[in-house]
């Protein structure tokens, strides 16, 4: 087993984990009153015990944390939040969506890490095969219930978006 590259790519998946809790926990908590609130705080939790479970795993396979990989997650987080989205000072619907889609992108990732460890099980007796198996099938939930969550808000803002939305982009397009 390639344990020096088994490390490498856990600690890149662990800082994909942080900016994934970061950007989650920021959706959750901008979204506290919306609806889909609970699924996103649900979301949330999960993906934090998640990233808390993968720590457990590493060290486990006697895998070092790379610190500057943890800090690379948070800044990649903190940048993500200067996209632009049509709207000057504000935050638009088209950021709520690009955000739950690249939540659900991580979530992806997150599911390929699960199934190549079960690949890797194999060979490594210390790695619990019901436990990654767990971790695939909330992953495979996960992606469900972001796949909802993404489609209503598309729908929401692409489709029948808020009217004073729709006036202030045709009084644009006849100014």
């Amino acid at each position: 087993m390639q344990r020096h590259l088994l490390g490498i790519y856990l600690n890149d998946h662990l800082a994909g984990a942080t900016y994934g809790v970061a950007l989650a926990r920021r959706i959750a908590h901008q979204h506290r009153r919306s609806p889909g609130a609970a699924d996103l705080e649900r979301l949330a939790e999960e993906i934090a015990q998640d990233r808390r479970t993968l720590l457990q795993i590493m060290d486990t396979l006697d895998v070092p944390v790379r610190a500057y990989k943890v800090y690379g997650g948070i800044a990649a987080e903190k940048i993500s939040r200067l996209k632009p989205n049509g709207v000057l000072y504000r935050r638009s619907g088209l950021s709520e969506v690009i955000e739950l889609e690249t939540l659900r992108l991580g979530v992806e990732g997150k599911s390929l890490i699960w199934r190549t460890l079960l690949a890797v099980a194999s060979e490594e007796e210390r790695l619990n095969t019901s436990q990654l198996d767990g971790l695939l099938q909330r992953a495979r939930d996960q992606i469900g219930t972001l796949s909802e969550l993404r489609l209503a808000r598309a729908q929401r803002i692409f489709v029948t978006g808020p009217e004073t939305s729709r006036e202030s982009h045709s009084t644009a397009a006849t100014a």
